[in-house]
């Protein structure tokens, strides 16, 4: 297995840190082609080797990323980035490619999840109310501008209120209706394409399975 990038994401590449925050990793590797080969197929992905730590084997990365997954944009675009190579270099200016309308729908999907996980039996989970309102700010700069949106430092008093259970219920309901509203206003002027850009990422894929021969 090759490791190609290794980048820092959650609350500290969000602008969300505080002293009890852990540090988040995900990365990508390339395993070697002839592993694909034989009956048993490597990894899609793989757990460590530090805390908190995880990466998906490049194809399966691409894959999500196609879906606008939002976990695995963020690697695309977060700032900071602890290793790196030639092809994860590729990877990253590859980015623009992976991106379509697709997000709009995504995103609320995956904020929709945070939302039910957010109230099991009627508890408040306000960490994970906090992030579904994070990703809905992301997602809705995305929708408007064509780019994700990963520190979201400027809202970061207001999130970490949230986090702290210091927002009133309606208030969140508010802000969550005003950004779902947000991310359907933006979706017609958006300047994303209809389709991510398939053809690219493939030839990007093949040519790296090819230099792992």
């Amino acid at each position: 297995m090759t490791r190609i990038l290794t980048v820092v994401v959650g609350s500290t590449a969000y602008g969300l840190a505080t002293d009890a925050s852990d540090v988040d990793r995900r990365g990508v590797f390339v395993a070697p082609t002839e592993a694909f080969w034989r009956f048993t197929k490597p990894p899609a992905h793989l757990d460590g080797p530090r805390e908190e730590e995880f990466s998906w084997e490049l194809e399966r990365f691409c894959g999500l990323a196609l879906d606008a997954n939002p976990t695995v944009l963020e690697c695309l675009w977060s700032p900071l980035v602890e290793w790196i190579d030639a092809t994860g270099e590729e990877l990253r200016a590859l980015a623009p490619a992976f991106l379509s309308r697709q997000a709009h729908r995504t995103f609320l999907r995956y904020a929709d999840r945070q939302f039910q996980r957010a109230r099991p039996g009627g508890e408040i989970k306000w960490k994970h109310v906090m992030h579904l309102l994070r990703l809905l700010i992301s997602g809705r700069h995305l929708v408007e501008t064509g780019v994700p949106l990963v520190d979201v430092s400027a809202h970061r008093e207001r999130l970490l209120s949230v986090r702290r259970g210091e927002v009133a219920w309606a208030e969140v309901a508010a802000w969550r209706a005003e950004l779902s509203g947000g991310l359907d206003d933006a979706l017609a002027a958006s300047p994303l394409p209809e389709h991510p850009d398939h053809a690219t990422v493939e030839r990007f894929l093949v040519a790296t399975r090819r230099n792992a021969l």
